[in-house]
């Protein structure tokens, strides 16, 4: 099988399918790939790289550490995603961190590169503006949810959210989601995420499976 190049690389990436040849070309000149180890910061609040990452494979989490140390996860990427471009729109610092939960490669692209990108093909454009939406009615949901709901609902919303998608009425998370991890994700202790996990299992939500994956039920797949 043939090592593939970065320009089949970024082909893969949404954001960049639709990059004519000479684009692609282009962009692939502006472009390095690294490997990040488990643990290790992709970027770090507060600091400006004026690059765009894009993640090949792995997974990293997005996060937002305060001054004393409390940090909340904001997101998960996965193969696709990609991070760094309101600081690559707006010149400001990132506003959060991302560090790889496992080993994850990623490609990196120059801020002059992309913004060449984006002024000469309005596709590509269009994607970034569909992206940054997304983020902001994720936070809206985020903040609303913070607001509005109590620590039960925000924790089965967090399970949900990061089972695989499904059309029936039971979803799985095969990655092992720690209840700290839930606890940073939802504004709760641990403890009390603890407590809730075992009523969401009690009441038949949630299931954790022999090999370690998490079941996850709709209200209504509940048994009775």
């Amino acid at each position: 099988m043939s090592m593939l190049t970065n320009l089949d690389l970024i082909r893969r990436v949404p954001m960049f399918a639709h990059l004519t040849s000479d684009q692609g070309e282009a962009l692939v000149a502006g472009v390095i790939k690294k490997r990040y180890k488990r643990g290790e910061f992709i970027v770090e609040q507060g600091r400006q790289t004026n690059a765009l990452y894009i993640i090949l494979n792995g997974r990293a989490r997005v996060l937002m550490t305060d001054s004393k140390s409390r940090e909340v996860i904001l997101a998960t990427l996965r193969p696709g995603d990609y991070l760094g471009e309101m600081s690559l729109i707006d010149g400001a610092e990132h506003s959060a961190s991302a560090s790889a939960e496992i080993v994850t490669d990623v490609l990196i692209l120059g801020r002059e590169n992309f913004l060449q990108c984006l002024v000469e093909n309005t596709t590509m454009a269009m994607a970034v503006m569909r992206g940054l939406v997304q983020r902001l009615r994720s936070a809206d949901r985020k903040i609303g949810s913070l607001a509005l709901t109590g620590v039960f609902t925000r924790v089965a919303d967090v399970l949900l959210e990061s089972a695989e998608p499904s059309t029936g009425e039971t979803r799985l998370i095969r990655e092992k989601v720690s209840r700290q991890d839930i606890a940073k994700m939802v504004g709760a202790s641990r403890e009390m995420v603890s407590r809730v996990m075992k009523d969401l299992e009690e009441q038949g939500f949630i299931e954790t499976l022999p090999n370690g994956s998490l079941l996850v039920r709709e209200r209504r797949a509940v048994p009775r």
